[in-house]
């Protein structure tokens, strides 16, 4: 069973020098994930959420997210592979919820606390720049929603920063299962040996560490993300 209140990674300092274009790049590619990386973590919205609901918050991920270190047929899941639509998940997971006895909880404010106070995350598309001018190769790998497309594309500049875009809806298979890790590293022409992996959820990191794929880990503070991008830094060579 997943653990949203997991401990979180120990915050350093992150490294703010620039890449060296003279030294080959120790990477050829960096995966990132998109919610908890580019904005504000959506488990971390849940902790709040359960907090505010009196709601324990391990049941409270497996009811609205299903048991997120798999891949199920849970609502949620099928939602993110684009196998139902916002309004049918919706009131699927509504019946759930209900049925575990937390009542009716509305999902999009469950999740409003990604959006009310947004962090600063300019250091990550920092990040994304030093490893494209250091000739490493950019892509992210997220579990999203066909009706959240418009919306997440519009917080960075998604097509400037990336060379590929592995979102679930649209491949058919999410994070944690191996296949879309393997899809996105074929799409860029990359092995699992020379390519890292970013999220905030942990066990999607142990599925990519799983297949060979260097992972870091971002936890779910602001604090937690800059010490993880520093850890990319670092792996990536750049000094």
């Amino acid at each position: 069973m997943p653990q949203p209140l997991a401990t979180q990674p120990e915050a350093t300092q992150p490294d703010s020098t620039q890449p060296d274009a003279t030294q080959p790049a120790a990477l050829d590619a960096v995966f990132f994930d998109f919610g908890g990386i580019f904005m504000d973590s959506p488990f971390a919205a849940l902790n709040q959420a359960s907090e505010d609901f009196g709601v324990d918050p391990v049941l409270m991920l497996s009811t609205l997210f299903g048991s997120y270190d798999e891949d199920t047929d849970h609502p949620w899941h099928q939602l993110e592979r684009g196998e139902l639509t916002l309004d049918v998940a919706i009131s699927e997971i509504s019946a759930i919820s209900e049925a575990n006895g937390l009542g009716h909880i509305n999902l999009f404010e469950a999740l409003g606390g990604m959006m009310s106070d947004p962090s600063d995350r300019t250091f990550m598309v920092d990040l994304v720049k030093d490893l494209r001018a250091a000739g490493v190769k950019t892509s992210i790998i997220t579990n999203n929603l066909k009706e959240f497309g418009s919306v997440w594309r519009s917080v960075i500049p998604v097509d400037e920063l990336f060379d590929d875009v592995v979102d679930s809806c649209e491949v058919g298979m999410r994070k944690p299962s191996p296949a879309i890790y393997h899809l996105a590293m074929e799409r860029v022409g990359v092995s699992a040996e020379r390519s890292a992996f970013i999220d905030d959820y942990e066990g999607n990191v142990i599925a990519a560490r799983q297949i060979g794929m260097a992972g870091v880990w971002s936890g779910y503070s602001n604090a937690s993300t800059r010490a993880a991008a520093a850890e990319l830094r670092a792996l990536a060579g750049l000094h």
